[in-house]
């Protein structure tokens, strides 16, 4: 009896998806058709696709595009967790940024998406013990991206770092999964104390614009730090914190603000 091949969309929806609104844009907008091309519908999946956007962006006199775009493909080879990650982060985007119509959208346009996956290599380096080449990763995404995030940090998957410029995360941080921030956020340290001194941040926080969490505490799961909030205590799970210092203003609001997105204080202050 013949069996007949599965379809793309039911071996990988996501890069399914991304291809189908690739050609719809090229119709829309012809004069993209060479980007479209090169960054989506050249490639066979979307690890390729990703690894030849992180190549194309990082790219400079000092690491040309070739090496790069080698570097990305042997990480995405042995390590499919990296893959797994970018759809999360490319459907968490989606679901939580308005902006966001589209799954190719955070893939061509969105620096915040493209600088955690260009994080996400580095950290890889940086678990091989190659750790000069992840610095160098880390750099140019500050450059291009204005975005720092160093390479032994930890960063769990379903992120989204909206506008994402000005973002800094230090070496011993913590992210979870499903964590929304945006931008101008620190998880800094508070001077120049060494091992353990960056924030952990649990499953869910919701982190708004300019807020600074410093300091090796913990941010418990489901909670929101307001916009421009300094937070140098521990935040239990599911409270609401502002102020400088942030205090406890309140609950959460619901149960998954970094999904929802709500950022309103209702009478907490």
């Amino acid at each position: 009896m013949a069996h007949s091949n599965p379809k793309l969309s039911e071996i990988d929806p996501v890069w399914a998806r991304i291809t189908d609104e690739a050609r719809d844009a090229i119709v829309a907008e012809p004069l993209l058709g060479g980007l479209i091309h090169g960054c989506v519908l050249h490639h066979e999946k979307l690890e390729a696709a990703l690894a030849y956007r992180f190549s194309q962006k990082l790219a400079s006199a000092e690491m040309s595009e070739q090496i790069l775009r080698e570097i990305a493909d042997e990480a995405y080879a042995s390590d499919p967790d990296l893959g797994a990650a970018a759809r999360a982060d490319i459907v968490a985007v989606y679901e939580r940024d308005p902006a966001c119509l589209r799954f190719i959208q955070p893939v061509l346009f969105f620096k915040g998406f493209q600088a955690v996956q260009a994080y996400r290599i580095g950290h890889w380096l940086w678990r091989q013990g190659r750790k000069d080449l992840s610095y160098f990763v880390q750099m140019r995404v500050s450059e291009c991206f204005g975005v720092d995030i160093h390479p032994a940090a930890r960063v769990g998957r379903g992120i989204m770092i909206d506008h994402a410029h000005s973002i800094v995360i230090g070496e011993t941080a913590v992210v979870g999964d499903n964590v929304s921030m945006l931008h101008s956020v620190t998880l800094g340290g508070t001077g120049k104390e060494d091992d353990d001194r960056h924030p952990k941040i649990e499953n869910g926080v919701l982190i708004g614009a300019g807020a600074k969490v410093l300091g090796n505490i913990t941010v418990g799961h489901c909670s929101r730090v307001a916009a421009g909030s300094v937070v140098l205590e521990a935040v239990p799970p599911m409270k609401t914190v502002a102020g400088v210092p942030a205090k406890i203003v309140g609950e959460a609001g619901c149960s998954q603000p970094s999904i929802t997105m709500d950022q309103l204080l209702r009478g907490e202050i």
